[in-house]
């Protein structure tokens, strides 16, 4: 399996096809296989990169030493993407995965050409009750109890594909190395690195929204909360749980296949 050096350890990834490059970024506890159901689909016009996060899939498991937060892998992306200077991007990122593709498409819109944002986190802001929730479970003897029934809570698995994915996420949960990385996660959904809801104007790339209807982890209302906060963006909602690539791989493929081509050679200029 490929690997690039990072400064929290060596992150694995895939690449498959030929074409604009788009990369695909996972879910807390989740690996790039997550993507596996719409993958030949979206190679046939792209060329398409699958990243393991620090911590996650075969990438290095200790991230470097450093704490697995929501911020470290916004940090990691970035650096990817400024090391190698790629511009262009399109970007499909699910969860935390979307968080971090819309911090890299805000902080630099002369690299993104494009963003699908699933179930993603980062535009809804916080209030007393979330930030409570968030260190509630980012106490690791909290996370090691409820991430594995919680797993199956927000996946609602009805495909291969997503059982294979619940088997995955719930195996690494039980671990103690999976525990620590859920309640670091977790705890960082919590601080302000993780909020971008008064930069929201910044992201002036294409973007769709798609959301899964009986998410339990990221709930309809806040991805009704992330399309008030970007309202030139597209929103499709699914009757899925969290990972709806996995759950309606081809209603997802005809709902994104089609912005994707749309979408420019090059990133627009920033809107002034």
């Amino acid at each position: 399996m490929p690997s690039l050096q990072t400064s929290a350890g060596r992150v694995a990834y895939s690449d498959t096809g030929t074409g604009p490059l788009l990369v695909l970024l996972h879910a807390t506890l989740h690996d790039r296989h997550d993507f596996d159901p719409v993958v030949p689909a979206l190679a046939a016009a792209h060329r398409v990169v699958a990243m393991d996060w620090p911590g996650h899939g075969e990438s290095d498991p200790d991230a470097g030493g450093r704490p697995v937060t929501a911020g470290l892998l916004a940090d990691v992306l970035e650096e990817l993407v400024l090391a190698r200077d790629l511009r262009g991007l399109r970007v499909i990122g699910n969860s935390v995965g979307g968080f971090a593709a819309a911090r890299l498409a805000i902080r630099h819109p002369d690299r993104v050409a494009g963003l699908v944002l699933v179930d993603n986190g980062g535009f809804a802001g916080h209030d007393p009750f979330t930030r409570t929730l968030f260190r509630v479970i980012g106490t690791p003897a909290v996370a090691a109890r409820l991430m594995p029934r919680f797993v199956r809570s927000y996946m609602r698995p009805r495909t291969a594909g997503d059982r294979a994915i619940v088997s995955r996420a719930v195996t690494r949960a039980r671990s103690p190395q999976g525990a620590a990385i859920a309640a670091s996660m977790w705890r960082s959904f919590a601080s302000p690195d993780h909020d971008l809801h008064e930069q929201a104007d910044r992201l002036t790339a294409p973007t769709m929204i798609v959301w899964g209807r009986q998410d339990t982890a990221a709930p309809l209302r806040i991805g009704r909360a992330t399309h008030r906060r970007l309202p030139h963006a597209t929103m499709q909602v699914f009757d899925t749980g969290h990972v709806v690539f996995s759950s309606e791989p081809a209603a997802f493929l005809r709902a994104v296949e089609p912005f994707l081509a749309g979408l420019p050679a090059e990133p627009a200029p920033r809107r002034r």
